[in-house]
């Protein structure tokens, strides 16, 4: 099993980095069916740039790398222990080149592992098959995502679409729901895989496990498929559109199964995938562990580039913002205004924003651009290196966001897929913006970040730091201004009207 190990990497890496053919399909005809000039339109060009990006540098397509979950078939007597030495190897290896974020965090301490490496982490699924051959499939499903998702007991009563029963209309609601909830949250356009039954937990794994079917194919059970092409088309009938920004394609994939259930309990489980929807395989030689067989990609056919043009054509009308920012700025900016940043901006996730509560800035963020972001970094001789820098899912830092604002002066916050009503009061209240950067474009950001400043309260892990930059051209979308308006809260309301006239086919 010499080539074990290195294979595994190889796996990791193009998992990371290389976009699968039928995802890059999708995508095209998505952007192909928008509305050209609007923004769901330039969400789009920006994330087919960002996936060329990623593939010529080789880095993350998103800074968010998910927790690595592999499903591997073994033949009878292979030892399974080896293979598992060896994907925690290649995923400390992979981790330590750039290819993964230390995403593995010690739920008791907080504690962020250099290595991704940790108690159950990452997760390995094994199986033994009778074919010759040992087979691992890897998908990298970012935390964004990961929060949609969603599991219904039905019957239950729904927003917008009434009750569901124990039936496959019922079925059809929750899904439907499931999609509308997670707006631009989940990095729309995304991918569902879908567990009709089982208990609670099985479902969900079983939802997740829908995943590993490419977009194209079509499920053999004619129930399910009807189903799942119903979706698709009613699904794309919301308006939630690329990022949440509205728009014609909110979902390029649906897939279902069905699982025998116990007569008490029905659930209907949903995994919710973003646009960044990665997940390759390869076949292994069972007894050198070299890659005989790529799944999902053929290496030999050159990748095709998906740019349309220069991925955020500049119009002149983008507004320009050089940090420390004046509160007359702020208030002249709308929902909808193309801004361009350049000069200095502080990264600022979860740890941050709650050690803040209790504890200074380690500098003055008066008029300062506070970033939800956890970049993957590398240090080399010293110095730090950006290799992945997107915009995090912002409504976790609800409970904070306000405070932040008042207490230190923040003029703009950057994120993706906005926040709620007590942040929109702060901004009102202090004169300050939210700025939605495009989820999942972590080469496409990382290339605006010109030099890393500074980086404090690195104990917090690498994700969780807060890291001084400068930026030049960095565009966002006002998406919540200084004036009360979000359009967030006016597609979510729109969306759900939409979601009303699908209540019966």
């Amino acid at each position: 099993m010499q080539f074990l190990t290195g294979s595994l990497l190889e796996l990791v890496t193009q998992t990371s980095t290389n976009l699968p053919p039928d995802v890059r399909a999708a995508m095209s005809i998505a952007a192909a069916q928008e509305t050209p000039a609007t923004q769901s339109s330039q969400a789009l060009d920006i994330i087919l740039s960002n996936v060329d990006m990623a593939n010529d540098d080789e880095g993350p397509i998103c800074q968010d790398t998910g927790m690595p979950t592999f499903v591997v078939h073994t033949p009878v007597g292979v030892n399974q222990i080896v293979i598992a030495k060896a994907i925690r190897e290649a995923v400390a290896e992979a981790t330590r080149r750039g290819k993964l974020r230390t995403n593995s965090v010690d739920s008791l301490t907080g504690k962020n592992s250099p290595d991704n490496l940790g108690i159950e982490t990452p997760v390995i699924h094994f199986e033994q098959w009778e074919e010759d051959e040992i087979e691992v499939k890897l998908i990298l499903k970012g935390g964004g995502c990961e929060n949609k998702n969603i599991q219904y007991s039905v019957p239950c009563n729904l927003d917008h679409l009434g009750r569901a029963d124990r039936d496959l209309e019922g079925v059809r609601k929750c899904i439907l729901h499931a999609v509308w909830q997670a707006q631009g949250q989940g990095c729309a356009p995304g991918a569902i895989g879908v567990c009709i039954g089982s208990d609670r937990a099985h479902g969900f794994d079983l939802a997740k496990m829908q995943l590993f079917r490419t977009l194209d194919d079509v499920n053999p059970n004619p129930a399910l498929a009807k189903l799942e092409a119903d979706i698709m088309e009613q699904a794309n009938r919301l308006g939630v559109g690329s990022m949440g920004f509205g728009g014609k394609v909110s979902l390029i994939g649906c897939k279902i199964t069905a699982a025998n259930r116990l007569p008490a309990s029905f659930f209907v489980s949903v995994a919710y995938d973003c646009w960044a929807f990665r997940r390759l395989g390869v076949r292994l030689d069972a007894a050198t562990g070299a890659i005989t067989k790529w799944l999902y990609r053929d290496p030999s056919r050159p990748v095709e580039r998906m740019a349309r043009g220069a991925g955020f054509p500049l119009t002149g009308r983008e507004v320009v913002l050089t940090p420390p920012i004046t509160e007359e700025q702020i208030r002249a900016l709308k929902v909808g205004d193309v801004v361009l940043i350049t000069g200095e901006m502080f990264t600022g996730r979860d740890a941050v924003h709650k050690h803040l509560m209790k504890n200074p800035p380690p500098a003055d963020l008066h008029g300062a651009v506070l970033y939800h972001c956890g970049p993957v970094m590398l240090q080399e001789n010293g110095k730090w290196t950006v290799k992945a820098a997107g915009p995090t899912t912002s409504i976790r830092e609800e409970p904070y966001q306000a405070d932040v604002i008042g207490r230190y002066g923040v003029r703009a916050v950057i994120g993706k897929g906005g926040m709620g009503k007590k942040t929109s009061d702060a901004l009102k209240q202090y004169g300050a913006v939210y700025l939605n950067g495009i989820g999942g474009a972590a080469q496409y950001y990382a290339r605006t970040i010109k030099e890393v400043l500074d980086v404090n309260w690195l104990d917090f892990g690498i994700p969780e730091a807060m890291w001084h930059l400068r930026v030049e051209n960095f565009a966002a979308i006002v998406t919540m201004d200084a004036h009360g308006n979000s359009l967030h809260r006016d597609i979510e309301e729109q969306t759900g009207q939409a979601l009303e006239t699908l209540q019966t086919v």
